[in-house]
């Protein structure tokens, strides 16, 4: 249920980072505009206050990405949808760097509260409510769109900013997949009483962001019990990732992108064993490097001279 390229537009790129934005943004967009209750005289503030919405989640999402690549991690797409928007981040996999990564989106909202704050007291002290009520409508509905949309993030519910920086301070003492499996059985907890709330308001939209994070923390409890398999399976010990100098686990953790076979690509030699896909790189599991096999093997050890 997460969103892709598919059925997406290029808009722009900025910094390396291709926006996309999701046909059914233009859906909702004209649906919300057209039926939202407002204060304003015309129609085009209604838009302007829809805009304002998709500039922030941008903004936001933004910070995701160049968090993300300043650690050194890869993020070169945004997907934007009515529900929010998805950075595809993928920092390196430790603690520190995917704390920042996830921290940087709510600290962009952090940053506008104060702008946004300054602009709307201006505009009280200024009288705009009755010399330009459709601005100071304006300014005062931005306000409450980025003060709600920090809030929500905030919440420590898997997947949200909230839940996966939760995730990453638990990084620290439990490890990797067991801080990911507490992240996402809190996030369970969360949802459920995120469905209780939509019930209660009987909003259709609220329902449906529900059911979105409902899957994935799904897949992040999935996720979360590979994790769990790679750090106890046993070791190929004649092999080690030249980034991480870690020795890759036996097992079946590797997937063959044309037919998506299952297979250890270690007593393979990067062949998958169904259809014959030759593999040029292999990715390890521990750092996410990716090298040749051949840089995987450890030359053997000569022997002391007598």
């Amino acid at each position: 249920m997460t969103p892709t390229r598919k059925g997406s537009f290029h808009l722009l790129r900025f910094a390396g980072v291709d926006l996309y934005l999701h046909w059914s943004w233009f859906v909702v967009g004209a649906f919300e505009i057209e039926n939202r209750a407002s204060g304003y005289s015309s129609l085009t503030w209604n838009v302007l206050e829809y805009l304002a919405l998709f500039v922030i989640v941008l903004l936001h999402e933004l910070g995701h990405a160049l968090a993300c690549r300043q650690v050194g991690g890869q993020a070169d797409q945004i997907v934007l949808w009515p529900l929010g928007g998805v950075a595809y981040v993928a920092p390196p996999p430790r603690p520190g760097a995917t704390l920042w990564s996830i921290a940087a989106g709510p600290l962009v909202n952090v940053g506008l509260f104060p702008l946004l704050t300054t602009l709307r007291v201006l505009g009280r002290s200024l009288d705009w409510a009755v010399t330009l009520p459709n601005a100071f409508g304006f300014l005062r509905a931005v306000w409450f769109i980025n003060f709600v949309l920090l809030l929500f993030n905030l919440l420590p519910i898997y997947p949200l900013d909230g839940g996966q920086i939760l995730r990453s301070l638990l990084w620290f003492a439990l490890g990797r997949a067991r801080s990911l499996m507490v992240a996402t059985m809190i996030g369970f907890a969360g949802v459920a009483a995120l469905i209780l709330v939509a019930l209660w308001v009987r909003s259709i939209w609220f329902g449906v962001l529900s059911v979105f994070i409902l899957l994935n923390c799904w897949r992040g409890l999935l996720q979360a019990r590979v994790l769990a398999r790679i750090a106890n399976a046993p070791r190929h010990d004649d092999f080690a990732c030249p980034t991480c100098k870690t020795a890759p686990p036996r097992g079946a953790f590797w997937v063959c992108g044309a037919c998506r076979k299952a297979f250890d690509t270690f007593e393979t030699q990067a062949v998958c064993p169904q259809c014959g896909a030759v593999f040029p790189t292999t990715r390890c599991p521990e750092c996410g490097g990716a090298s040749p096999i051949s840089a995987w093997i450890i030359p053997p050890r000569m022997p002391p001279e007598s």
